[in-house]
């Protein structure tokens, strides 16, 4: 099923990735209406988004053969949902909540097909920018402008430690991030907004390092699935520290422990100098 319909599948979600953005784009131009949960704020777009990519989706696959996991709606389905599912869609209709109040312009959609806990197909939209990654397992990394124009994207070959460039974020930067951050081989720092911005700041070469500290804010299946794939098929890695694959569509959907992407040059030698910072700060 997948070798042949993964193009098909692809596309129905790149349409899809166009049109959630483009209900971002509209709904930002009206009350928001911000609630501040636990998990940070939520808007009345990242609901319409979900919907729109679900109804769409929906329609256009049915239930019967996908699973679904969004960060809007996973709390109120059944776990089973999407355990007995070898296809599982995984969505984040509003990557960078924060940055979309704020009017950034750093905020991005997710969409990614899962098959048996790894990406196989990956949409990244950038509403504001007018940018849609996309990749298929196998088939490279491309971005779509709003034009239709497209082309390949490839993370860069900068490999020494001063040329390498680490995106981060501006809001969650705990004090064990800062002290990590400050010991790390490579000091030149970009901050960047979402997840997904992140990944694309990677692909498009104006970054080349990301790294995640579980804790109050660790990352969940939604925020990595799709910017994953987009990175690994643009010539990058995305591991655990100790250099083991993220799986996804388990029933604990946090992804905990140190998470490093890079455009893999030095990739093996960067986790391993996170894992020694960090165990002499725990032991500090």
């Amino acid at each position: 099923m997948i070798d042949g319909n993964l193009q098909e599948l692809l596309a129905i979600a790149r349409a899809v990735g166009w049109g959630a953005g483009d209900v971002l784009l509209a709904t930002q131009q009206s009350d928001l209406k911000v609630q501040d949960l636990a998990d940070g704020p939520v808007t009345i777009a990242d609901g319409a988004a979900n919907d729109y990519i679900l109804s769409n989706l929906h329609a256009s696959l049915g239930t019967e053969d996908f699973g679904y996991l969004t960060e809007e709606t996973y709390k109120l389905q059944p776990a089973s949902d999407r355990l007995e599912k070898a296809f599982v869609w995984i969505i984040d209709p509003l990557d960078g909540t924060k940055e979309y109040i704020q009017k950034t312009g750093e905020f991005a959609v997710h969409i990614a097909l899962v098959h048996d806990h790894r990406p196989v197909l990956a949409v990244v939209a950038c509403p504001a920018a007018g940018r849609l990654y996309f990749a298929a397992f196998g088939s490279g990394t491309f971005v779509e402008h709003k034009d239709g124009t497209i082309a390949p994207v490839r993370v860069s070959q900068r490999s020494q430690f001063d040329q390498l460039i680490v995106v981060t974020s501006r809001s969650h930067r705990s004090d064990r991030f800062n002290q990590l951050m400050q010991q790390f081989p490579c000091q030149t720092q970009k901050s960047v907004g979402s997840l997904g911005g992140k990944i694309a700041a990677i692909v498009d070469q104006q970054a080349d390092v990301y790294l995640s500290l579980s804790g109050s804010s660790a990352p969940k299946d939604w925020d990595l699935a799709a910017p994953e794939l987009i990175l690994t098929e643009a010539g990058g890695k995305f591991t655990h520290f100790d250099g083991t694959p993220l799986l996804y569509n388990r029933e604990d959907v946090t992804q905990w422990g140190g998470l490093l992407a890079s455009n893999g040059n030095r990739h093996d030698t960067l986790c391993a100098e996170a894992t020694r910072i960090l165990t002499a700060i725990n032991g500090a």
